[in-house]
């Protein structure tokens, strides 16, 4: 794991009885919120704003104290600086480097256009492993040390439900997290803008793909076993529920590992005809192949999350025939006007590398921050770059359209269907049944 910028003991000595304070807190607060239900999320977070100043009061807060800079943290005059905490190394490590491929092509793209109102736009990265608790670490040192003006493209759902309550607390914007975790919808979180559609959507569009497309009724799943896998557990579930079915064989294997087998073996004793798969690429790859091995050759669905790149890689050949929902376009499709923007901006920022869903998405995450600072105008703050989201009509990226309301903080609710084909590479369809032999 890369090192934080500073260490922990070093930020008590410097911030004394009043940094001890705010770390016992945010500890007391990581673990609780750890334990909690994901339901019980929004109700949490109320109750920790309701010990502290207003919303608005605490989105301006470090602005408006008397005595300090006119200018909202993160801003100078030629510059605005960007946070993310994200996975670089471990299992997870190919989501945040892509998330953070995207989001640096999308600044470098304004940046060489001379910037948003004159200000160039700068990305700082900091490793959290995919880890809680270095999610914690990290928004703490992005907030406080290095002043970030707002936090981007977080990866994963265990690290935004510890990493979210410590933001809203001291009132940073928490733009396009590379989650669709249900809790980051509610209306309470006032610092969460979500780009994508949510796992209920995906797995509700897999569940109605199946029955409809294929007849099904026998459907296992399968998942991390945390907050991203229960999330993506119980978007099944009332999937399932809203047609009168019960998953037919349950499995679950722990985050950060590949200790899939026993996971296999609970799936082997339900004999599904297909399997839901919610995790990242190297545990999904690891089941699909040791599934095939044995003999078990269901249909394998898995969320955007997975990395669908990665996991075409992971699989190789044993990939043929998976299936994966996609929260936005087919990335090498130029004949959609913010594909084809995302091609020439990574082309220009990154010619070498092969485009993917999730540098798509980190382009968009990157193109939306874009749009909040340029409706704010030259005076940006953090509740302008908020609210000039949630009062818009409609944000256009290139055709690509976003909507947020008062109470509505996701853009997008497409959900698109892809499978790996023969030659080892991703085609969008749009019925099961397109795909079958």
């Amino acid at each position: 794991m890369k090192h934080l910028p500073y260490r922990l003991t070093d930020f008590l000595l410097v911030f004394g009885v009043v940094g001890a304070v705010v770390l016992a807190i945010v500890g007391g607060l990581s673990g609780w919120f750890w334990s909690t239900d994901v339901g019980d999320v929004p109700s949490l977070v109320s109750e920790a704003a309701a010990t502290s100043s207003s919303e608005e009061e605490q989105l301006d807060a470090v602005s408006s104290e008397p005595g300090t800079s006119t200018q909202a943290p993160g801003v100078s005059d030629d510059r605005i600086l960007f946070g993310q905490s994200a996975a670089f190394s471990g299992p997870a490590q190919e989501l945040g480097r892509n998330m953070r491929l995207g989001i640096e092509a999308a600044f470098h793209e304004v940046n060489q256009q001379g910037g948003v109102h004159g200000r160039q736009l700068d990305l700082l990265s900091f490793d959290d492993s995919y880890e809680p608790e270095a999610a914690v670490a990290n928004t703490l040192a992005l907030a406080g040390e290095e002043e970030a003006f707002a936090l981007i493209g977080a990866v994963g759902t265990p690290t935004s439900r510890s990493a979210v309550p410590v933001a809203a607390e001291v009132g940073i914007p928490y733009v396009a997290p590379f989650t669709g975790a249900e809790f980051l919808r509610a209306a309470t979180l006032r610092n969460v803008i979500n780009l994508r559609a949510s796992y209920y959507q995906e797995t509700e569009e897999m569940v109605a793909r199946l029955t409809e497309d294929l007849g099904f009724d026998r459907i296992a799943v399968m998942y991390q076993d945390d907050s991203f896998g229960r999330a993506g557990y119980r978007g099944v579930r009332s999937a399932l529920d809203r047609r009168g079915m019960e998953p037919v064989a349950i499995g679950v294997y722990p985050r950060n590992t590949t200790v899939v087998k026993r996971g296999l073996l609970d799936l082997r004793r339900g004999a599904p005809q297909a399997v839901i798969l919610i995790g990242a690429y190297q545990p999904v790859a690891a089941l699909i192949a040791w599934s095939r091995h044995i003999g078990l050759d269901p249909i394998f669905m898995t969320v955007s999350f997975v990395g669908s790149n990665a996991l075409a890689d992971e699989l190789g050949p044993a990939g043929a025939g998976v299936f994966v929902t996609q929260v936005v376009p087919f990335p090498s499709d130029d004949s959609i006007p913010a594909v084809a923007a995302y091609l020439r901006a990574l082309a220009a920022y990154a010619p070498d590398v092969t485009p993917g869903f999730v540098s798509l998405e980190g382009y968009l995450a990157g193109r939306l921050a874009i749009a909040a600072i340029e409706g704010c105008g030259p005076e940006v703050d953090r509740a302008c770059f908020l609210d000039s989201l949630r009062r818009a009509d409609a944000i256009d990226i290139d055709g690509f359209e976003l909507r947020y309301g008062e109470d509505d903080n996701q853009g997008s609710d497409a959900v698109f269907l892809t499978v790996i084909g023969q030659d080892g590479r991703y085609h969008p369809i749009d019925t099961l049944q397109e795909a079958q032999p």
